[in-house]
């Protein structure tokens, strides 16, 4: 049971949840109906997402040896060489997911493969980190345009880019969770958070579906804004963790929202069916 609760630490199991809506935003970008390469596209980013988590850790395990001792490598519940083993391997298969469903698709993969560990293994802690970690959610979002329907791909920029821009502010803020710092860091992400509210809630198309993607917008800048304007109040360790985890599960309205903007009302709904159990999940497994 205890290696059970380790890896699910090490994978960050909570946030898993936040994952498939990249995909399905980016599918609905194409305004075709999720398929198989959607699918695929699913099982590869959460490959490369828990790579990802799997590598981040294997890659700061000194580091959470002073700061975070009780996360599963310092503490020695998991070795390094078995979290190495396993984001390779988590690698391979969301490649492998991501080629099933096409060239495209697998370059994409390839890319956000590439930027996850340049990332983990050199960016993360230079002024380019932020801006890595934006463009790898922003290329997991492209990956379900990209797998869904090629051919049009590019109508899943502008999403894109509105997903990376919510990371790049959480992001961030999560460069001072562990020592505390000032409050200019979550006043930019809820700034931020605000301009993509909006953004989003200018949507074409019918009135239901303005409405609904205004709605889905709503509610997401009611998940980040509160932990966000908390830790600008007061910009400690613990808040400003709250303020990262809050960060990490709006990512779920707001994919709702991109989806619902772009037709897809009942994948946007849908995904919000998700918020319940990453918020119980979180309480279990810190999704930082």
């Amino acid at each position: 049971m205890t290696s059970v609760r380790a890896w699910a630490e090490l994978l960050r199991v909570s946030a898993l949840f936040t994952v498939p809506g990249d995909a399905l935003a980016g599918a609905a970008a194409t305004r075709a109906a999720p398929n198989r390469g959607t699918a695929l596209a699913v099982g590869a980013s959460l490959c490369l997402y828990e790579a990802g988590m799997t590598l981040n850790d294997w890659a700061d395990r000194d580091l959470d040896a002073v700061e975070r001792p009780g996360r599963p490598l310092p503490s020695g519940r998991i070795t390094p060489a078995a979290a190495l083993t396993a984001a390779t391997g988590l690698t391979g298969a969301g490649l492998v997911c991501a080629a099933l469903a096409g060239r495209r698709a697998f370059a994409t993969a390839a890319a956000l493969a590439g930027t996850v560990w340049a990332y983990d293994l050199g960016l993360k802690n230079t002024p380019a980190g932020p801006y890595a970690m934006a463009t790898a959610r922003s290329l997991d979002l492209l990956l379900g345009a990209t797998a869904t329907y090629a051919p049009v791909a590019r109508q899943a920029v502008a999403p894109a880019a509105l997903l990376g821009a919510h990371t790049l502010a959480v992001t961030g803020v999560s460069r001072h969770e562990t020592t505390g710092g000032s409050s200019k860091a979550p006043l930019t992400a809820l700034a931020t958070s605000a301009a993509i509210t909006c953004a989003t809630t200018t949507s074409p198309g019918r009135t239901t579906t303005r409405v609904r993607a205004a709605a889905l917008a709503a509610t997401y800048l009611a998940t980040v804004a509160r932990p966000l304007a908390h830790a600008a109040l007061n910009p400690s360790p613990h808040l400003l963790q709250r303020a990262v985890g809050g960060g990490i599960r709006a990512m779920i309205p707001l994919q709702a929202a991109l989806a619902s903007r772009a037709g897809a009302g009942r994948a946007g709904m849908g995904l919000l069916l998700l918020m319940p159990v990453a918020r119980r999940l979180s309480r279990k497994v810190s999704p930082t």
